[in-house]
């Protein structure tokens, strides 16, 4: 952690520092002097942080040298927060004037108190400058003793080479495998020599690859190895070769372990490839190349070619690496297998085997309870099973066993040293930011649902990772996510049902273990319960993120020695009513506060004074309104809202958050309006909910959006009927890069404004979602047709219009309408056709070419979905819906029948809840049910109305019909 640490001290001290140099700063002492020594001296340490960071492990010496300097670079990133600030100040200070000078006097701007008591006159500002200059002057001397101490430490330098460094030991495996050790994976056992006893269609040119993809000490070898011994697998290959690769990857030593005895003695790298090729020419071979860490695509082709191009058709190459992005260079993933826990079941019997001999049965019997209880502390992972069956053999005793299971697992020498050491290798394989947001996971507690949004905020929050990355780091929070999950260290991903971006994740409890064993001193995670112990306040000095659980109803109340340096602060599972202004006074240098989930009600204005603080989330909680202060915090990057539902309004100062970039107030239902200065946070780059209309001119309105660099999803709610059209004009959505976008009318009953705020709204054609709700209008938006992505269209809430073609929207993937009332029938026209003579037309049209879902609700006056007469696939050149899979009709009780043309498409999943027409249409046995059955074998119909399938919303809706 301290190099990615120091990485971002080093990038701050260039692009802030220098920028204030221009200003009165560079007169006050030796400032600049100060910073460049300081600079200088902190990249000659950087040099030997990678030893250092190892070394730290075992040698606490080496540990509290590593504290110490981290303890000096957080104070020094924390100094230029203040100096920051300050620039962010006058920033404000200078839109303020300016604000001023464009209104009459009698409607100037009325700032908060808390913004006149920073206006620092000259005398003031010059003092604060020379404040900051002696905090760096004192620094920069307590940086300099640190870097003497390097000498007596003997640190390897970076540039030495990587190849110097004391690398923990990657052990080396053979296939040789111990039968009467192995418990499971018959499952996987299976699939696996099925793919390499098989002849896949999918082989490339004779050669097929096959990658086993897990976290470390989950089994890959030892499955690759039952494989490889395989009877069958045997006799299928004439040459079988097991190659452990471990890093580097080394295309000449892995050619001659292929070749073996008579590979030759050059280091020629194609003598040695052709020396290869002969030695498997014309062979069915197979080739296992385990523990591959390198994901380099050149040096991976140097090898591959020539096993593609002499190996005989059939042959393999079984791959096992921690890696996914390893199977996606070698542009395996079809044939990819995931490897995942092993059940508690042979997990215990892998325990068993190794804590007790195999003629005790009394002693199996004695610990039999805790032996389980102990197995689920394993997560499956069978290394960790192992490795705590073994610990257990020579403990004959009750109270040996319980200390074990009541343990935490980095306690264990044993766990330490065979558990986490496949983990440690995977760790030191990362980048130092890559080290940062793992390490920053250790503040969650086990089994946390991670959202990839919210998590890359909370490191965003930390200075990990920038928003888009810049030229110097190029590191962006979404690239170190992706890392993370290819690298196996998260897991049980959820994905968008729309897109298979992955959403959110968890870490494997073991993995967990192991990021808290490495920050055991800095992230601390405590019950209510624990918050007065000894222990916690013997950690309070080092500790930089706490987490609480189970805070019971009332005041947040804990030590103040864990409070003066944290950086995070976060509760779970807690009921806190109230906090003290002292205890926030002490959180001086807090980044992330996340509150969420309580029962507070007021914030003390004192939270002002947290300048540092760059994350806040708020949501679920009694809140009626926030501290005019807040909007002091100039650092402020996002500000968590969620479902306050009683928050009435947020403070008028909002335009001074000149760094606000996530603003979220989905749900707050009793907030009416939004400020008018939000309209000047040009950093804003997410606002989850836009509510405007009416006629209060100091609420924001729809056109204050024009300066908004907004992007992803934004809801429009539209208050009242008081809209303007020129205004909604301003907004200028068409220059927003928004790839979803509802509209809500919000009930509205001018149906002709409607309309032309519709029109007028135009967002940009790149659009991918859209809904819109309540538009009670005859006619629909002009600018549909021209939205060539569109892949999600929602529509409902009373809206009077008929279907308008949406059949040639090209990429439309799910279509949602609800509670029409002016639809009574849906003709060819919604398909893209002017009438039945179309189909006439021999030109080739393919009509919903991508639809794969399609669903009607509450449609009360619909009685007829028109087929087409004349049509029929083998005739027309026309095609309709080729994907549909999901069909649901919901309370459409007036609809006779379904259009012939639907069961022509793939059709899988027919939903008819509430139609009680198509109900007695198409009941099992009769006519109409054999005509379905008939070309859609596979297709379920679902009659019944789950409690789940009850519409109250468009929301509701979509979530029944995903």
């Amino acid at each position: 952690m301290a190099d990615a640490l120091i990485s971002v001290l080093l990038e701050r001290l260039v692009s802030i520092t220098y920028e204030y140099m221009e200003g009165e700063l560079k007169h006050v002492l030796n400032v600049k002097e100060d910073v460049d020594k300081f600079t200088r001296t902190l990249r000659v340490i950087r040099a030997v942080l990678e030893d250092a960071e190892q070394r730290q492990v075992t040698d606490e010496a080496v540990k509290i040298w590593l504290d110490e300097l981290k303890d000096i670079s957080y104070q020094m990133v924390d100094v230029l927060d203040e100096w920051n600030t300050d620039i962010l100040k006058q920033q404000v200070e200078k839109q303020e004037r300016e604000q001023n000078a464009l209104v009459p006097i009698n409607k100037k701007v009325r700032f908060s108190s808390f913004s006149r008591c920073f206006c620092f006159g000259n005398v003031s500002r010059v003092i604060f400058h020379r404040d900051i200059a002696l905090k760096i002057k004192d620094l920069n001397d307590k940086l300099t003793e640190i870097c003497d101490e390097t000498k007596k430490y003997q640190f390897l330098r970076k540039e030495l080479g990587i190849q110097q460094l004391q690398q923990p030991q990657r052990p080396q495996t053979a296939s040789y495998v111990n039968m009467s050790e192995i418990f499971g994976r018959e499952k996987e056992q299976n699939i696996l020599i099925t793919k390499l006893l098989g002849d896949s269609s999918e082989e490339e040119k004779g050669l097929l690859i096959i990658p086993i993809v897990g976290m470390g000490g989950m089994g890959k070898t030892t499955l690759t190895q039952l494989a490889y011994n395989d009877d069958r697998v045997k006799s299928r290959f004439e040459i079988r070769k097991w190659v452990c690769v471990s890093d580097p990857f080394d295309e000449i030593k892995i050619a001659k372990a292929i070749i073996g005895e008579d590979a030759p003695n050059s280091n020629e790298l194609d003598e040695v490839l052709q020396c290869m090729s002969r030695s498997i020419q014309g062979k069915r071979f197979l080739l296992v190349l385990d523990d591959v860490w390198t994901d380099d695509r050149e040096k991976w082709e140097k090898l591959k070619v020539p096993l593609m191009q002499s190996g005989a058709k059939g042959s393999k190459i079984l791959v096992t690496t921690r890696k996914h992005v390893v199977a996606n260079m070698m542009r395996a993933t079809g044939n990819m297998i995931n490897l995942g826990e092993l059940s508690d079941e042979y997990s215990l019997s892998i325990f068993n085997h190794m804590a007790f001999s195999d003629n005790d049965g009394h002693e199996s019997k004695v610990f039999g309870d805790i032996s389980k209880e102990i197995v689920k502390k394993c997560k499956g992972l069978p290394l960790a099973a192992k490795t705590l069956g073994s610990l257990m053999q020579n403990k004959r005793t009750i109270r040996e066993w319980k200390e074990v299971l009541n343990s935490k697992l980095w306690d264990l020498e044993k766990v330490e040293q065979e558990v986490f050491q496949p983990l440690f290798l995977s760790y030191y394989d990362l980048s130092p930011t890559n080290k940062c947001c793992l390490l920053y996971c250790a503040i969650f507690p086990k089994d946390y649902d991670f959202q990839r949004d919210d998590l890359i905020k909370f490191w965003m929050a930390q200075d990990y990772v920038n928003l888009r990355g810049n030229k110097e780091r190029g590191i962006t929070g979404d690239a170190v996510f992706d890392n993370l999950v290819a690298r196996s260290f998260f897991q049980d991903f959820e994905k968008n049902r729309n897109t298979g971006t992955i959403t959110g994740c968890k870490m494997h409890d073991i993995v967990h273990d192991f990021v808290q064993f490495l920050t055991k001193n800095e992230c601390l995670i405590m019950d209510h319960t624990e918050c007065a112990t000894s222990e916690s306040k013997l950690l309070g000095d080092k500790v930089r993120h706490l987490t609480l659980r189970y805070v019971p109803e009332g005041p947040l109340d804990i030590s103040s020695n864990n409070c003066k340096k944290l950086r995070t602060l976060a509760t779970f599972d807690s009921r806190i009513t109230t906090i003290d202004s002292n205890l926030i006074l002490q959180l001086k240098c807090l980044r992330t506060l996340n509150l969420s989930g309580n029962s507070i009600k007021e914030l003390p204005e004192e939270i002002g004074e947290l300048i540092h603080l760059r994350h806040i989330d708020l949501s679920y909680n009694d809140l009626e309104k926030l501290p005019d202060t807040i909007c002091g915090l100039y650092n402020l990057s996002t500000l968590h809202l969620v479902w306050c539902s009683n928050l009435k309004k947020l403070p008028e100062n909002m335009g001074n958050l000149i760094n606000l970039k996530h603003l979220y107030v989905e749900l707050c239902e009793d907030l009416k309006s939004l400020p008018k200065g939000i309209g000047r946070l040009t950093s804003l780059r997410t606002l989850d909910v836009c509510r405007c209309g009416g006629d209060n001119d100091e609420a924001f309105q729809i056109g204050d959006l024009r300066k908004l660099n907004l992007e992803g999803s934004l809801e429009i709610q539209l208050v009242g009927d008081a809209t303007d059209k020129s205004d909604v004009e301003k907004a200028q959505l068409w220059d927003k890069k928004l790839f979803d976008l509802t509209v809500d009318f919000k009930r509205q009953t001018n149906s002709s404004s409607s309309v032309e705020i519709l029109n007028a709204l135009r967002p940009h054609p790149d659009l991918e979602s859209l809904g819109i709700l309540y538009h009670n209008g005859t006619t629909w938006p002009n600018w549909i047709p021209s939205l060539h992505n569109l892949r999600l269209l929602s529509v409902g809430g009373g809206t009077q219009c008929e279907l308008w073609p949406l059949g040639k929207l090209e990429y439309l993937e799910r279509l949602t309408l609800w509670k029409m009332d002016g639809m009574k029938k849906v003709g060819v026209e919604f398909l893209g056709l002017e009438d039945q003579t179309s189909f006439g037309i021999r030109s080739p049209q393919i009509l919903f070419p991508k639809l794969k879902r399609l669903g009607f609700g509450m449609m009360s006056n619909w009685e007829e979905w028109e087929g087409v007469e004349e049509w029929t696939k083998e005739d027309s050149e026309i095609t309709i819906m080729p994907c549909l899979s999901k069909l649901i009709i919901q309370d459409c009780s007036l609809l006779k029948a379904l259009p012939d043309f639907l069961f022509k498409t793939p059709l899988q999943t027919l939903r008819i809840p509430g139609s009680e027409r198509l109900l007695e249409r198409y009941q099992e046995g009769n006519g109409e049910w054999a005509k379905i059955s008939a070309t859609n074998p596979n297709i379920r119909i679902t009659r019944r109305a789950s409690r789940e399938l009850v519409l109250l919303c468009l929301t509701d809706f979509d979530e029944a019909f995903a």
